[in-house]
């Protein structure tokens, strides 16, 4: 198939403010915390920079583009995809209506209509989101991740109830992008516990995951491609820029507010540095991991390593953020490629699914 002959759509979702849509200004100062992301999630802010890097690339390589902004309408994303009738979708999709679950609803409509698309399927994406679910299956298949607890808000957490060891990390349990995840997620003592789990219950009302703390390296993973997938260099966060006082985690601030402490005491490196056979172990993991979790495309494993140098899978992402500065890239770059390639490659990849 020529690429004069093949049109993309990039379907993507422009972040909410009290449930009504607004133009957000690239690069523009927000202020904002973990639970605003009911308001407005710097993540998909991101988004908005993403979509106009891909399309920029995939139009560089021949191909004709066209994009939408769902904007809380299933209703107008239905009648764009039957008026514009699209080779293929490029799935730039994270929430719909500031919820994260409704990612996978939506390339559930990809596959209603029959229409392919870049990125995971719907059971993917809803099965990676839970985080606990996602624990489940790798551990059945002998993956190693964190020990963890998970509290309803309706059940009280007592000395007798709770049964890991400290520290621990207190997260949301259907959230991604580091969404609640700050400093005082880390805790040591059963107090504050309490209070941590608490606050995910009233801000994101969902249950808290809870999970020993594994302090150590963090390690990204990013992974390209299908039969086989390629696993592109492995990132490292430096937290070396971190001040006292400041846990060794990727919190949302360090993720996705320039400017914070966190921010800037956040750098990642690629490539890292680990010995040959630890190196080797990582890559075999990872590649367990995309196969296990049935990913495609492109996806990203985060992995911690302890001091005894064993390895804990703390994050499964299916369609990570792939914007210019993202980790995603530094990897791909590490190993030859520019954006373009990276940008075309999925999209090759997804276009064989159309060729079957």
């Amino acid at each position: 198939m020529g690429k004069e002959n093949v049109k993309i759509a990039v379907v993507y979702n422009e972040p909410l403010n009290d449930g009504q849509s607004h133009g957000i200004k690239v690069g523009a100062q927000l202020e904002t915390k973990a639970h605003t992301q009911k308001v407005v999630d710097l993540s998909e802010v991101g988004v908005l920079e993403a979509r106009l890097q891909i399309e920029n690339a995939l139009r560089r390589r021949g191909y004709l583009t066209a994009s939408f902004n769902i904007d809380g309408s299933i209703i107008k994303l239905i009648n764009f995809l039957e008026d514009e009738k699209p080779t293929l979708i490029f799935n730039l999709c994270e929430s719909l209506f500031g919820q994260s679950i409704h990612e996978m609803h939506v390339a559930g409509i990809y596959e209603l209509l029959g229409i392919p698309y870049t990125g995971n399927s719907p059971l993917v994406l809803g099965t990676c989101l839970n985080k606990v679910r996602t624990k489940e299956i790798l551990s059945h298949h002998g993956i190693r991740t964190a020990r963890y607890q998970i509290f309803k808000s309706d059940q009280n957490i007592t000395p007798e109830t709770f049964t890991l060891t400290f520290p621990v990390i207190v997260k949301p349990l259907r959230e991604d992008a580091s969404a609640g995840i700050e400093n005082d997620s880390v805790v040591f003592e059963f107090d504050k516990l309490s209070t941590r789990v608490q606050k995910i219950h009233n801000e994101f009302k969902q249950p808290a995951l809870v999970e020993e703390y594994i302090d150590g390296r963090e390690i990204n993973v990013a992974l390209l491609g299908n039969s086989p997938p390629c696993v592109l260099p492995i990132s490292e966060i430096d937290f070396s820029g971190l001040p006292d006082g400041y846990h060794k985690i990727v919190t949302y601030s360090a993720k996705w507010l320039e400017g914070t402490i966190e921010y800037k005491g956040t750098v990642g490196k690629c490539p890292t540095e680990l010995p040959a056979d630890l190196e080797e172990e990582v890559r075999v993991v990872a590649l367990k991991v995309y196969t296990i979790m049935e990913l495609r495309d492109y996806a990203r494993i985060d992995m911690r390593i302890d001091a005894n140098n064993q390895l804990y899978v703390i994050e499964v992402n299916p369609n990570p953020d792939i914007s210019l500065d993202a980790g995603y890239i530094r990897s791909a770059k590490a190993a030859g490629m520019t954006y373009d390639d990276v940008m075309e490659a999925i999209v090759e990849n997804a276009l064989l699914r159309v060729k079957r």
